[in-house]
């Protein structure tokens, strides 16, 4: 029966309109889903990695990082590497059923929710790492008994490691390094029998001793708690994790000897326990680890000799025990690590031979021995190694030649060789090694002429062979070296002309070749060589004239030509060098006048020696401008005129303009009257007072009449002040307390005073004398202390005190003078002058309003304060300061006690290096170093410099 359509739509109708009414009721979204929308809507803008979330699908199983079970209940939230910008959501009571949350990379921030604990009872993997989350550990989280992976590492959270840790029955990886925790590792983490990575590094706070507990862990594969404060012994129980195969516990407090019981983990690869304060000998028992891959015990106390024992270990790649304080030799055993890739014994103590046997370890790729006292021959078997490409050996005690088969090492990018007492040639064979960029054989023995095959050594980047016995000419195939940077070849027996070629060098920077029997003329094409920036030919035999292509030479901070045979007069171009710091003429027979553009050098600051020449005429007008100039010599040359110019050079620390023809009145300043005779005598015609100067009798008859008078004088001041200071010292004697001593103060604060001043400064001792009290103290040292003080002018300066009768002090106030008093840095600290009288002896330096760099860092919040711009800047200047000392002094200085309360910060925190009381200088080219005390350092630092010169300067 057909049936009627109109009887059907009431119904039809009906049911458009709840479908028009209702659109989604048939596909609501689930709880689930709701709760996780709610989570987005709260994230900063609409995250790209979730346009899938779409609130039209019944369930959020399809989304982006979302994975269900068989019956649509989430089970897994993976949003790694999107950027969410939000925080966490607290309430989690509809995703119960998560087992897997990953939230790693995606910039939350906030705190942990400890509503997790309760409301995700299924979790087995939380991982919130390397977001920007704050606060603590929630100890609720450790109710989550079934949780087997735990990822908070690289946010920002602070605290403890909860102590309930331990509940966690189940977890195999605990990750927490990179965070800001503190307190100590709990014991209860020796509950997690499971447990098979533990990392906790990078947390700077997080101290105490490891726990002996942690030898319950059977489990664990991977310890890691390096780059913490964690101290103490390690335990013996480390010996039961039989499975451990990486222990990193470096660069913290650990202190003792290493358990012989770590021999027992046998599935041990990887044992980085450096830097460190680790003592005792390395363990015997390490023999026993056949599958150990890497040994890196640098930088402890470790003492003892190397155990042979670890000639068994043939699975080694790495062992670095360098820094140490280790005895006896290198084992010949070693030559069964056919595995080893890189062996570092630098800076110990070590003696012996190289074995042999080294040859057969063909995988080595890096040696480094240097620093120690190996003494012998360099074995030929070296010349097996045909992967070496570090080969350091300097400061030894090694003899005999450098062995030929060097030269089938063909991958060796860098030898050094220096400080020993090497013979014979360099082998030919060395210069064929195309790899070659770093050849360093200074301070040996070795002779014979430079070949030829130099040439060919095409990737030669530095070539040092200074202080040898290095003959013949230098080859004209040296000009092949395209890529050559550094070439000192000083203090040899090296003769002939400096060849033309040279100019091929096109990137040399650093050129010395001085103490040598070099002669002819300088090389027409020295001016091609634009990026020069270091040139010694001092003490050599080179003749000629100057060139006046020497001008286009811009880059050139020092030219130092002394002690030659150079003739004809200075050229005018070689004021065009706008960069010279240092210029040094000395000991040659130029002849002319001082060429004027060399006033308008604007970088002349170190140096400028003209002594010891044949020139004539005036100082030029232009030497006005030479305000930075600290050095500055004329003497015997025929230089005549007035000395007004030199009246206005504030910077001046050192002038001789003895031995000339100089006339009229030496200039009323303070830095002229402070001058010894013996740098100003040998000119008749200058006069040393306001009287008018007369004709050459009279002016001999004053001078002698004057000379007399002063001998008068002087014994009538010696003779007073010998009854000064018989009646004070007789005071003393009778002294019989406290309180009828309490004069002695002003006893170390009264004249007679000695005061030079480098600045035009208002200052007296009086002044200084007044403000030396407890509450201007701004620092104390080992040798004196530093007050802050105010002089009449209103400048603040800063004032550090000694006390002459204490050794330490006297040969401080020495060494700061020696050094501060020459140089001039952006980066070290100015020296404004200095005091002295029978008691006391003060120096007066530029005060830093910011302080230390110590204290920024470890006194108060100051540190946190201060941007990584800044913390770069600081760092950057004191890099450069050093680097002044070390390559821009002449002579170098070594600082020997570089440490953070000797960084002082400006008002825009600009790093100056300061307290030079320990430096020491380079006194001579043979690298023999000034007397200083024994020790340099302060507690908690012993400076680098006093292992190894070379260990600062040479590069």
């Amino acid at each position: 029966m057909p049936v009627n359509p109109w009887t059907l739509s009431p119904f039809l109708l009906l049911s458009s309109a709840l479908v028009f009414l209702f659109p989604f009721a048939a596909s609501a979204l689930s709880q689930q889903g709701q709760a996780l929308l709610s989570w987005r809507r709260s994230l900063v803008g609409f995250p790209e990695g979730l346009n899938s979330w779409d609130s039209t699908n019944e369930t959020p199983c399809r989304w982006f990082g979302i994975t269900c079970d068989p019956s649509n209940e989430v089970v897994s939230l993976e949003l790694s590497y999107v950027d969410l910008f939000g925080k966490l959501p607290s309430n989690f009571t509809s995703l119960s059923s998560l087992k897997k949350l990953v939230l790693s990379g995606t910039n939350l921030t906030g705190s942990i929710p400890k509503e997790i604990g309760a409301a995700l009872p299924q979790l087995t993997h939380l991982d919130l790492s390397e977001n920007a989350l704050t606060g603590e550990i929630p100890s609720e989280l450790c109710i989550l008994t079934s949780l087997e992976e735990l990822h908070l590492n690289s946010n920002q959270l602070e605290g403890s490691i909860p102590i309930e840790i331990g509940n966690l029955t189940s977890l195999k990886w605990l990750l927490l390094y990179d965070n800001q925790l503190s307190g100590s590792v709990p014991s209860t983490i020796g509950r997690l029998r499971y447990l098979e990575v533990i990392r906790a590094g990078g947390n700077k706070n997080l101290e105490g001793s490891l726990p002996r507990e942690i030898g319950n862990c059977s489990n664990l594969l991977i310890l890691g708690l390096a780059e913490t404060s964690i101290s103490g012994f390690l335990p013996p129980s480390l010996g039961l994790l039989k499975k451990l195969r990486t222990i990193a516990i470096y660069t913290a407090l650990l202190s003792g000897q290493i358990p012989p019981e770590l021999g027992d983990c046998t599935e041990l690869q990887d044992i980085y326990l450096y830097e460190n304060s680790l003592t005792g000998s390395i363990p015997k028992t390490f023999g026993q680890l056949r599958n150990l891959k890497n040994l890196l015990l640098w930088q402890n106390n470790l003492v003892g000799i190397i155990p042979p024992e670890l000639g068994n270990c043939d699975q080694m790649l790495v062992i670095d025990i360098s820094m140490n304080s280790l005895t006896g030799s290198i084992p010949q055993s070693f030559g069964n690590l056919t595995e080893l890739q890189e062996f570092q014994l630098s800076l110990n103590q070590v003696s012996g031979e190289i074995p042999a046997q080294l040859g057969k370890c063909q995988k080595l790729t890096h040696i480094e021995l240097d620093n120690n006292q190996i003494s012998g021959s360099i074995p030929p078997e070296i010349g097996n190694l045909s992967n070496l490409t570090l080969f350091y050996l300097w400061q030894n005690r090694l003899e005999g030649n450098i062995p030929p088969s060097i030269s089938n090492c063909q991958n060796l990018e860098a030898m050094d060789l220096s400080q020993n007492g090497l013979v014979g040639p360099i082998p030919k064979g060395v210069f064929q090694l195309k790899k070659l960029n770093k050849l360093l054989l200074l301070s040996n023995n070795l002779s014979g002429e430079i070949p030829p095959e130099i040439g060919n050594c095409s990737s030669l980047i530095r070539f040092r062979a200074n202080n040898n016995k290095v003959a013949g000419a230098i080859p004209p195939q040296i000009g092949n070296l395209k890529n050559l940077n550094f070439l000192d070849l000083g203090s040899n027996r090296i003769a002939g002309n400096i060849p033309e070629g040279i100019s091929g060098c096109q990137n040399l920077t650093f050129l010395d070749l001085h103490s040598n029997a070099i002669s002819g003329n300088l090389p027409q094409s020295l001016n091609k060589l634009v990026s020069l920036q270091f040139v010694d030919f001092s003490d050599n035999l080179i003749e000629g004239t100057l060139s006046a292509s020497l001008g286009s030479l811009g880059s050139l901070t020092k030219l130092i030509l002394s002690k030659n045979k150079l003739s004809g007069s200075i050229p005018n171009q070689l004021g065009s060098c706008s960069k010279l710091q240092l210029l040094d003429l000395s000991g040659n027979q130029l002849s002319g006048n001082i060429p004027s553009s060399i006033g308008k050098i604007p970088s002349l600051e170190i140096a400028l020696n003209l002594s010891l020449n044949q020139l004539n005429g005036e100082i030029p007008s232009e030497f006005t401008g030479l305000t930075k100039l600290a050095i500055l010599d004329f003497s015997y040359n025929h230089l005549s005129g007035d000395l007004q110019h030199l009246a206005a050079l504030p910077n001046l620390v050192v002038l001789n303009v003895s031995h000339n023809n100089f006339s009229g009145h030496v200039p009323d300043t303070p830095f002229f009257s402070k001058l010894p005779l013996s740098v100003l005598t040998g000119n008749p015609a200058l006069c040393f007072s306001d009287n008018q100067c007369d004709d050459d009798d009279k002016r001999v008859k004053r001078m002698t009449a004057a000379r007399v008078a002063m001998v008068v004088l002087l014994c009538t001041a010696c003779a007073l002040l010998l009854a000064a200071l018989y009646i004070i010292l007789g005071s003393k004697k009778h002294c019989r307390g406290a309180h009828e001593c309490d004069s002695d103060d002003d006893l170390e604060m009264s004249p007679p005073w000695e005061v030079t001043l480098y600045q035009k400064l208002d200052l007296s001792i009086a002044d200084v004398a007044r403000s030396l009290t407890a509450g201007n103290v701004i620092g104390q040292g080992r040798s004196g202390v530093v007050y802050k003080v105010a002089i009449p002018s209103g400048l603040m300066v800063a004032v550090k005190r000694f006390n002459s009768a204490e050794k330490i002090s006297a040969a401080s106030f020495s060494s700061e003078i020696a050094t501060l008093a020459t140089i001039r840095h952006r980066n070290i600290v100015r020296l404004l002058g200095w005091g002295a009288n029978l008691k006391t002896n003060l120096l007066f330096y530029d005060y830093m309003a910011n302080g230390t760099l110590g204290a920024l860092l470890h006194e108060g919040d100051g540190a946190g304060l201060v941007e990584w711009e800044t913390r770069f800047k600081i760092a950057l200047g004191v890099a450069e300061g050093l680097a002044y000392l070390h390559h821009d002094c002449v002579p170098p200085i070594l600082h020997r006690d570089v440490k953070s309360h000797n960084i002082l910060l400006g008002d825009r925190y600009e790093a100056f290096l300061a307290d030079f009381g320990l430096a020491r200088v380079v006194e001579d080219e043979h690298g023999s170093l000034s007397a200083n005390p024994q020790f340099a350092g302060s507690y908690g630092y012993i400076a680098p410099g006093e292992l190894s010169f070379f260990t600062l300067i040479r590069l």
